[in-house]
């Protein structure tokens, strides 16, 4: 909902200016943001570009463009000539405040481009191992995916999101070994934690709750072998609950869960392996069976069955996305944490060879090192050497450590501040963003003034006129371009730098008003209705924004400050 406002009224007046100078037809001008808002609202390096085609100085070939530009066509209230040839653009100010208008029409939409017509897109996310509590590493894949799932859906893609649970392989027998050990114990009886088996207190928890809920002489009555396998199912069944129930208090709905296990049942690997030995895929060489991604882009030919016949993991895994196409997703989006980084070459070239070279997009998520005084927190002994994101939760709340996690980005290890997450003033960015939404809440509380009614015109407007009015405006513009970056980037941390800086102007805006009482939202004035119009665009876009990234937009909180 960008609207024919702006980037698009200079691009095409500046794309006529450089027919006029000799341009080819072909030429289309980029118009960006300046990295300095005091010089301007727009700017393009047209005549840099063109420079060396046309055979003209920088400098001078973007006078020319300037002259050959109608002002009034594209909303332009100045051109500058600045440095070595950039063309900067300041708007009109009455075409900026009546954009106001189009916030206040759509709303809930405000921010949301493009149509039904987008990609089918698979999102999978967090796929921890069913063994054990999530951890923090875990809370930022989930923040990063289920936002980066958010602002396709932005953009008009149709997103699943989907936790792969891996409840296969000697990860899932260690685990059942594990809390079969401590149902020994808990019996009195002898037991031995396997090599390489899990120690936290959360075993000690499974082990008791299985013995509670199924009972100690039904499971001793079993075959031990039996008794064994019933142990594993349990407890992967109640550590997947668990999961589960964390990601629903991290606001994280996932659409479904899919299960590695289903692809031994259902004769997927089977048929995937026949698929690959028809089209000579795979070779056997010292007792292995090996794929040929060597020849589709990989540094080496990768195992897919070792020579005591088990699955290397790349063998479910290369099945999983073939079922994703198979399901007719036209992407899938994987987030795995750095672990996993080498693993991304071997898929992409599996799946080329498999004809399907463009399925598969991996954003890599670094580790979480919580730090508090500046020295990295205790560690949980309930899950043992890492730190729960339930504890973590408990701690700050959901929205603070979902935007802490997403504040950064993905590529780089985060330290997460617990002291600042802590932090109930404006200091802490998730809080200055909510103050600024909660005080135009409080506006139309006071006020007397139902939001929802709020004349959806531009009466008024015009009579905006101060500095702060025309950059929380101006702010408020770039919503729904930042969104469409942010998605095509794959980076939430984008929205979080955005809704930062308008939080900052839309607070000075509102505290000018203690400077000047004149200036106040509320006060008697020729201005009072448009500034209420601005308060409500204001509120609008702080909340979408909110929301995309899964937070909440609180309309009032304990703190507010001054």
């Amino acid at each position: 909902m960008t609207g024919n406002f702006g980037p698009e009224l200079i691009s095409t007046a500046l794309k006529k200016a450089a027919s006029a100078v000799g341009a080819s037809e072909e030429f289309h001008p980029e118009v960006t943001r300046p990295r300095d808002p005091e010089h301007g609202d727009w700017a393009s390096n047209a005549a840099l570009v063109l420079s060396k085609t046309l055979g003209i100085a920088p400098r001078e070939l973007a006078e020319r463009l300037q002259h050959f530009i109608d002002l009034d066509e594209a909303g332009i209230a100045a051109i500058e000539v600045a440095g070595p040839g950039f063309l900067n653009f300041r708007l009109v100010d009455a075409s900026i405040w009546s954009r106001v208008v189009e916030v206040l029409e759509a709303n809930e939409d405000w921010g949301r481009v493009g149509g039904s017509s987008g990609q089918r897109v698979n999102v999978e996310f967090v796929s921890a191992n069913p063994t054990g509590p999530l951890h923090v590493a875990h809370g930022r894949g989930a923040a990063i995916g289920d936002a980066v799932a958010s602002l396709l859906e932005q953009v008009g893609d149709q997103v699943t999101r989907e936790f792969y649970v891996n409840d296969a392989g000697r990860q899932i027998l260690l685990l059942g070994e594990s809390v079969g050990a401590r149902f020994d114990e808990l019996q009195g009886r002898p037991f031995s934690i396997p090599e390489g088996g899990y120690h936290g207190d959360y075993v000690v928890d499974v082990a008791r709750s299985i013995s509670e809920a199924v009972g100690e002489k039904v499971l001793d009555a079993l075959d031990p072998k039996d008794r064994q396998k019933e142990i594993q199912d349990l407890a992967v069944e109640m550590l997947l609950e668990e999961q589960r129930c964390d990601l629903e208090a991290f606001g994280v709905h996932m659409d479904g869960f899919f299960s590695e296990s289903s692809l031994y049942e259902s004769g997927a690997i089977d048929n995937l392996l026949k698929l690959l030995k028809g089209r000579e895929l795979v070779y056997e060489e010292e007792g292995a069976t090996w794929l040929r991604t060597s020849n589709f882009g990989d540094e080496k030919d990768r195992v897919l069955i070792k020579g005591d016949g088990s699955f290397t993991y790349f063998l479910p895994d290369l099945a999983y996305h073939l079922d994703k196409a198979e399901r007719n997703f036209d992407l899938a989006i994987d987030v795995w944490g750095a672990d996993h980084q080498g693993h991304e070459q071997r898929m992409k070239a599996a799946l080329g060879a498999l004809d399907k070279p463009d399925l598969l997009e991996v954003l890599i998520i670094q580790l979480v090192t919580v730090m508090r005084g500046g020295e990295e927190a205790p560690m949980s002994k309930r899950a043992g050497s890492f730190v729960a994101l339930r504890d973590l939760l408990d701690k700050t709340g959901r929205d603070v450590a979902r935007y802490f996690f997403l504040m950064r980005r993905a590529e780089v290890h985060l330290n997460f501040d617990l002291d600042l997450a802590l932090d109930t003033s404006e200091t802490n960015p998730v809080y200055k963003i909510q103050y600024a939404h909660a005080r135009m809440c409080s506006a139309f509380k006071k006020g007397g003034i139902n939001e929802a009614e709020v004349p959806i015109d531009s009466e008024g407007l015009g009579l905006l006129s101060t500095d702060a009015e025309r950059k929380v405006v101006l702010a408020v513009m770039k919503f729904p371009e930042v969104l469409v970056t942010a998605a095509k980037m794959r980076a939430p941390h984008i929205v979080c730098a955005y809704l930062e800086e308008t939080a900052s102007l839309v607070n000075s805006w509102y505290h000018q008003g203690n400077v000047d009482p004149a200036l106040r939202i509320l006060v008697e004035s020729p201005e009072r209705t448009a500034r209420i119009k601005l308060a409500r665009a204001v509120q609008i876009t702080l909340r979408n924004g909110l929301h995309v990234l899964g937070l909440t937009a609180p309309r009032t909180l304990f703190r507010e400050g001054t």
